[in-house]
Order: structure tokens, then C-alpha cells, then sequence
């Protein structure tokens, strides 16, 4: 693919809003898990070559498994992920394809009978942060890194 435009250059105001969320969630009491699944699951959907690159590397640095990563598609299959996970994982899915009615009551009742509201909103802005971060890595061609 030919690289394209580079938004950092073009538009560095929204670029630096772009990194300002991510400075936000970095404040936030999401663990690290949560957020990186979150990532890999949501561009997995979307098919971002670059951010499944970025947070595959950025979950095994810290401490997620490969056999955790090699299962993420098939999440709902598998008892490698815990009840709370995959709650997580089901706001990631449902935020990322809204089209197909958002996130559903039975999902956020779950998280609300896990988390605090504070946390299913900081849940809610990763979701929404690596969908937006994955429209501009796609519609850019952001390479992967070799």
C-alpha cells in the first residue's frame, strides 16, 4: 500500500488531541489487561494491521500470553479468559460495531454487576479511543513495523 497522508504533519492539532487520550487513559484505573485487550480485540475487528502489530507486542511486554493472544478472536469459545474479561471484551465488540445496536443492556447490566461506573466509563473511552485510532491508521496505510 502507498503511504498517504501523515496526520501528524497535516493536522498536528488533531494528532496531539489524538495523544491527549491517550495521556487521559494512561490516568485511568483500567489495568493494563483490560486496556490491551481491548485494543487488540477492537482492531482485530476492524482489521488494523498497525495497532494489532503495536498492542500484541504492547501485551506481551506486559506479561499477556501468546495463547491468550492466539484465542482473543475466539474469546467467547474458550475459558482462557475470566468472567470479567470477557465482559470487557463484549463492551470492546458491542462499542466497536455499533452498527448492530451498541452496547447491549444484558452487557452493560454484567459490567455493572462487576465494575464501578467510573470504571465501565474509562472501559468505554479505551473503546472509543483505539476505534478512532484505528480509522486513522487504516485510512492513512500506517505500515507495520518489520
Amino acid at each position: 500500500m502507498e503511504p498517504r497522508v501523515k496526520i501528524q504533519d497535516a493536522q498536528p492539532a488533531g494528532w496531539k488531541a489524538m495523544f491527549a487520550l491517550e495521556g487521559y487513559l494512561a490516568t485511568t484505573e483500567v489495568s493494563k489487561t483490560h486496556k490491551e485487550l481491548i485494543k487488540i480485540r477492537t482492531s482485530q475487528i476492524n482489521s488494523c494491521a498497525f495497532c494489532i502489530d503495536m498492542h500484541t507486542a504492547d501485551a506481551i511486554k506486559h506479561g499477556e500470553t501468546a495463547k491468550r493472544i492466539f484465542l482473543l478472536n475466539a474469546w467467547k469459545e474458550t475459558d482462557v479468559f475470566t468472567e470479567e474479561e470477557k465482559v470487557v471484551l463484549a463492551i470492546a465488540e458491542e462499542i466497536t460495531l455499533i452498527h448492530l445496536n451498541g452496547l447491549s443492556e444484558t452487557t452493560y447490566q454484567k459490567a455493572k454487576a462487576i465494575f464501578s461506573e467510573n470504571y465501565i466509563a474509562q472501559l468505554i473511552m479505551v473503546a472509543v479511543t483505539i476505534n478512532a485510532w484505528n480509522r486513522i491508521a487504516i485510512s492513512t496505510h500506517l505500515p507495520v513495523s518489520r
